[in-house]
């Protein structure tokens, strides 16, 4: 069958009727998943009924009428259902409410409700299913998303490839050049070079995860094609005589995130019929971004966005590379995207800006946790086209109303760099610790060794987790007795190593040259156990600028506070109890943005008894106080232990779920926060011998890294002090990525400027 360009298989929906146990027929039906297009068989669930598309209310929807829906668009199961929008709300009327399936009905129609467009229901109340990715025999598939995504059919949103034609190419991660392949029915088959474009090439490239294609030298293709169709041995004649072109013709605009939005021309060959006659193999050239080019991991790609245009983007909060919550720089300070019109378009400028290829899902319902800065952005419309998000239509989100619960993210394509070979866990209980083991080359051959656990820390765990794929880690261990690594990788053969934290691979972290590994390895070999997913806390900035104040307290009343090891060492030669120390007080809510409960890494039977204050400890140095000079040197510090970390409170609809009363559960739930009020001991900092002048206030949440973070960025917060021997002045109290670089020496050069003119 071949179809003309502009009309995709997707149009051609299977129309299933069904038969009414009264025998009376009912109208046909059909069904389609809609929303930010994620993996086939996930999204809102909308059905179109006399002709209309509409969608489901989630009142008194549950998994059987999940499983009628996914085996209605033709697959074999649901696995779960969703509520409440979670794709985003749809349009046009609520044709079914109140379903209620047995869970063999053949369709939605067959299960009892309210009857068609009768509801009380509103659209951020649409229901969504997730089905599951094997389809069933024979089925053709249905639509899928809304949005005019017009879909081939058998082809995976993940089965595109490039295969390389030249030796040399062959040995290059990733690859970035060869001739491109879908895989259709289970096999890899050939795409028709004819009328071939570079907006098919940027498409095409953008699924593979590189930002940008590049020109391409076709008559040396064609030169090499012919000369190798000659060549009776040539795998080229070889797939030509197969005659395995598929793929005929497509027709990108070039903004468009995957190949099936594309018009494609679908041309299975007459018998005696070359379907590609008089073209070879579509080849495609891609330009990955710095990052990605040799394995460095160090480059950082360069926007060429019309000026005054360019609003820096950032994600956070993913579990893995390319993913996470978008963040946008604007006017100096960093904020979040509202989801309302968040598509796969705009998400997929945002992962070509960073230097990704495409989105592969644009989340909404701030999925991937909620900022807690300005929200900058709202119904943002992007063509496809654009270098960077600021040259998109977007309103300010002040206008809409939104939310941090409506915070945008995504999920971005990223080039395949095969990191995943190069690293192993050994030895765990489960896939997800063990012993770190790595693949190198030792003595001009590849060979697996441990990595010396000598000063192995969180960051370097970090990246191993990430690297494997499993998320983030939960615990770094240096010693790991209770493991046993692999047979044949006993010897160190990785030591010293030092890692940033944001490495894709543990080969790109520093590390010694020849191997030295003091402990020798063997049960001090470098240990991980990782985690899908983890904890985030961040300050409350503006309450700390709040509540900041001087108080000269007595010694009598510092007796324990003096135990805990909460003021300078000047207190321990005063004549006690007379005099007093002079506190810097302020209140600190810290909440945990993350998408897991921050707990403490010692269970209850190994905290800390304080008999002064008659509580325990869950954490000794829980928050670092310090106050600096503008220059950097420390003046004064302080530190908090974790006495009682608990839900102080929540947003509205989440439950406390800790709280430290009679020895109970410590901890911060996801969404919480734990205020610590100014007028708790030990929550200041002791300045009695600070002189006056201007300082920094700095407070680090989690300072010794003990318990794991999805970002340790955002751990630290800064405040401008002005101190004049008897009140303080607290002001531009900011986390220390909420604002950009620009911003942040601009406070510093005006409170050094203001110091030296005092």
């Amino acid at each position: 069958m071949v179809m003309p360009i502009g009309t995709s298989p997707i149009l051609l929906v299977l129309l299933l009727c069904w038969v009414a146990p009264s025998g009376q027929d009912l109208a046909p039906v059909q069904l389609r998943l809609g929303g930010p297009r994620g993996p086939a068989g996930e999204g809102r669930l909308e059905v179109l009924y006399q002709g209309r598309w509409g969608t489901v209310c989630d009142d008194g929807f549950d998994f059987h009428a999940a499983t009628v829906a996914c085996r209605q668009l033709g697959y074999t199961a649901a696995i779960t259902w969703t509520h409440s929008a979670t794709y985003g709300q749809g349009e046009g009327p609520i044709w079914l409410d109140n379903v209620r399936c047995g869970g063999n009905e053949g369709s939605l129609a067959e299960c009892v409700h309210n009857g068609w467009g009768i509801s009380d229901c509103h659209h951020g109340e649409d229901a969504g299913v997730v089905c599951s990715g094997q389809r069933l025999p024979g089925s053709s598939p249905q639509a899928t998303t809304s949005g005019n995504l017009r879909e081939v059919p058998g082809l995976s949103l993940e089965e595109v490839r490039l295969k390389p034609i030249l030796a040399r190419a062959k040995l290059s991660m990733p690859v970035t050049e060869g001739a491109v392949e879908v895989k259709h029915n289970g096999r890899w088959r050939q795409v028709c070079d004819a009328n071939w474009t570079r907006n098919n090439s940027r498409v095409v490239c953008g699924m593979l995860g590189f930002p940008r294609e590049k020109q391409i030298n076709t008559s040396f293709y064609r030169k090499l094609w012919n000369r190798k169709l000659k060549d009776s041995n040539s795998s080229l004649k070889t797939l030509s005589q197969k005659n395995s072109f598929w793929v005929h013709r497509v027709q990108c605009k070039g903004s468009e995130p995957h190949l099936a939005r594309c018009p494609i021309q679908v041309a299975p060959p007459a018998p005696r019929q070359h379907a590609c006659p008089h073209g070879m193999h579509a080849i495609v050239s891609c330009l990955p971004s710095p990052a990605f080019q040799k394995g460095t991991g160090k480059g950082k790609s360069k926007s060429k966005a019309s000026p005054g245009k360019v609003l820096p983007v950032r994600l956070r909060a993913g579990t893995h590379p390319g993913e996470g919550r978008v963040e946008v720089l604007r006017h100096g300070q960093w904020g979040t995207v509202c989801d309302k019109q968040w598509d796969l378009t705009a998400a997929s400028v945002v992962c070509r800006q960073l230097g990704y290829g495409t989105a592969k899902q644009a989340l909404v319902g701030a999925q991937m946790g909620q900022g807690l800065g300005p929200i900058h952005m709202s119904n943002v419309q992007c063509t496809g086209h654009e270098r960077t998000l600021g040259e998109c239509r977007f309103q300010d989100a002040e206008r809409s109303g939104c939310q941090h619960k409506a915070d945008a993210a995504v999920r971005c394509h990223m080039p395949h760099m095969d990191f995943k070979s190069q690293v192993r866990l050994a030895g765990g209980r489960n896939p997800e610790e063990g012993v770190v083991e790595v693949l190198v080359p030792v003595q001009g051959r590849l060979q697996w060794g441990a990595v010396c656990g000598a000063q192995w820390g969180l960051n370097e765990a970090m990246v191993v987790c990430r690297q494997l794929g499993l998320g983030f880690a939960s615990h770094a261990l240096q010693e790991t007795w209770y493991w046993a690594g692999s047979p044949d990788a006993t010897q160190v053969v990785m030591s010293g190593v030092r890692c940033a934290g944001t490495e894709l691979a543990l080969q790109q972290c520093q590390r010694h040259g020849p191997v030295h590994c003091p402990s020798g390895g063997g049960r001090f070999s470098a240990g991980v156990t990782c985690t899908a997913h983890a904890p985030d806390l961040v300050m409350n900035a503006q309450l700390v600028q709040e509540t900041a104040y001087l108080e000269d307290r007595p010694l009598g009343l510092l007796y324990c506070a003096h135990e805990e090891r909460c003021l300078s060492r000047s207190a321990d030669q005063m004549q006690w109890p007379y005099g007093f120390r002079r506190l810097l007080r302020f209140s600190s809510q810290i909440h945990n943005l993350g998408r897991a409960d921050f707990r403490p890494r010692m269970g209850r039977h190994a905290w800390t008894w304080h008999q002064c204050h008659r509580h325990f400890h869950s954490i000794e140095v829980f928050t670092h106080y310090d106050l600096l000079t503008l220059n950097g040197s420390k003046v004064a510090e302080g530190h908090k232990a974790s006495f009682c970390l608990e839900d102080t409170n929540c947003p509205e609809g989440l439950q406390r779920r800790f709280a430290c009363a009679n020895f109970g559960e410590q901890g911060v739930s996801v969404g919480c926060w734990d205020t610590y009020r100014h007028d708790i001991d030990c929550q200041w900092i002791d300045i009695t011998d600070v002189p006056p002048g201007s300082y920094t206030f700095q407070v680090v949440v989690n300072p010794k890294h003990e318990v794991a973070e999805s970002d340790f960025s955002n751990n630290v917060m800064r405040c401008q002090c002005k101190y004049d021997g008897q009140r303080v002045w607290m002001h531009s109290c900011h986390t220390s990525d909420a604002y950009g670089a620009d911003v942040v020496s601009d406070l510093e050069r005006r409170e050094r400027l203001a110091s030296n003119l005092v």
